[in-house]
């Protein structure tokens, strides 16, 4: 992991090593029923404050692929901030009847059922609600009716459903996440997966390294990098159909490809004047604009929220650090100060918390800094941290990590207290990207 984050911060003078031989490409949408294998999930601390609720046994068909209820509770814990029971094996369907004196004396704050019925034309009807024990209130609830491929994101659905109204803030168990496998040498893989890693599906298969995934704001595309012409080309792909095409295919090295908030414009790392500098270009393809001159390596773009800025990693004061620049240009503010090398730069929605990679003695840890007062937070004090990508509600920061037998996927709360870990066996995970919220999820 030390030796790829070396690689990513000098990208621009092809210190990746290039692997020869024919790439092979498979839309997503037509391996929706090829699924690699799952993920497994670990998770350890618990938030500061806890919610208890009970999610009762759904009333349901013995046939039915996905458990529902099973999965809602797996989200809620997952996040760390629900205590969740399943109120002692009892059935509790949409219907209720609530019974808030028993939840009470369980010490509940809130309780939900539901049920999955069978449903024409081989569908399924999932049906919940959400009761608060507390103020003994009807909190609502959802009808969905979904195909049996979309049972998961249903269940994913209801459990952003009950996060929103016990917590104020919207979910993102409904949400995808993009990363890169590596099996063996010469076994490359772009993927997206449910935001457990569940239901993990090949977007992109290659001979090739690829590189630096990141969604589009609508989550309609990936852009990536990928050697498959024998150098870095910065390509864009349609998540749904697989189609794609090189946007970034310049002389040189195409890197470190980023979205602004709009997705009108790529930020893009090329080395056409011999070094990596940061350029902008549209993101359909175009003539790129270089954004910065200078004598360093400039690389890493990430937009600010607000898409007035850029934040980016550069040597210009002898060893990579976090910087941000306006993208009219203009004076540069230096962002990280402790220890020698700091990269990876991951920029919160809410534009307040910045996350990256520093260099601490021989270990490559996970932290970030409150940009209004500068203070830092150790999230992760591994020794192989790298790529963080914040969840679109602000709360988690996924990344890659050194785990046993190689690198996994991990999670950890803003608040640095819970965190989970999502490993594969016999391949190396790494280069996350969350995708954002979309009108389906």
């Amino acid at each position: 992991m030390t030796s790829m984050l070396r690689r990513r911060f000098v990208l621009g003078s092809l210190s990746i090593p290039l692997v020869r031989g024919a790439a092979s490409f498979v839309g997503l949408a037509a391996l929706a029923t090829s699924a690699q294998a799952q993920f497994k999930v670990d998770v350890s601390g618990i938030g500061a404050t806890q919610i208890p609720v009970g999610i009762g046994v759904f009333r349901d068909p013995n046939n039915c692929p996905q458990p529902i209820a099973d999965i809602v509770r797996a989200d809620l814990t997952r996040s760390g901030l629900f205590a969740v029971s399943n109120l002692g094996g009892q059935m509790l369907t949409e219907q209720g009847p609530p019974n808030y004196a028993a939840w009470r004396s369980q010490n509940l704050e809130a309780a939900a059922g539901g049920s999955v019925v069978q449903a024409a034309g081989g569908r399924w009807q999932v049906q919940f609600r959400l009761w608060d024990a507390v103020k003994q209130a009807d909190l609502g609830g959802l009808a969905l009716t979904v195909t049996p491929g979309d049972l998961r994101l249903a269940a994913h659905k209801i459990s952003d459903y009950i996060y929103q109204k016990l917590t104020g803030q919207r979910g993102v168990f409904a949400t995808r996440i993009a990363y890169i496998t590596k099996a063996g040498q010469h076994n490359f893989s772009l993927n997206i997966a449910d935001s457990d890693g569940a239901n993990p599906q090949f977007a992109l298969r290659s001979r090739e390294p690829l590189l630096s995934p990141v969604w589009s704001p609508n989550g309609q595309d990936l852009a990536y990098v990928s050697f498959e012409t024998g150098k870095p080309v910065v390509f864009m792909q349609d998540v749904r159909s697989g189609a794609r095409r090189a946007v970034a295919n310049f002389k040189g090295s195409n890197s470190a490809p980023a979205f602004s908030p709009d997705g009108g414009t790529l930020a893009v790392v090329l080395t056409l004047t011999g070094r990596s500098q940061i350029y902008l270009m549209p993101s359909k393809g175009g003539t790129p604009r270089q954004l910065m001159r200078s004598y360093s390596i400039d690389t890493e773009p990430t937009f600010s929220p607000d898409g007035q800025s850029l934040y980016f990693v550069s040597d210009r004061d002898g060893g990579p650090q976090v910087y941000k620049v306006g993208l009219n240009g203009g004076s540069v503010q230096r962002i990280t100060y402790s220890g020698g090398y700091n990269v990876s730069p991951a920029i919160s929605p809410d534009g307040k918390t910045l996350a990256y990679i520093s260099q601490q003695g021989n270990s490559y840890q996970l932290w970030s800094i409150n940009l209004a007062t500068n203070a830092t937070q150790l999230l992760d004090d591994g020794s192989d941290c790298g790529h963080p990508s914040f969840a679109p509600n602000g709360q988690i920061v996924l990344y890659s990590a050194g785990g046993r037998g190689g690198e996994v996927l991990k999670t950890v709360s803003i608040d640095g207290r819970v965190r989970s870990t999502l490993s594969q066996a016999g391949v190396q995970v790494r280069e996350p990207s969350w995708g954002p919220w979309t009108p389906d999820r």
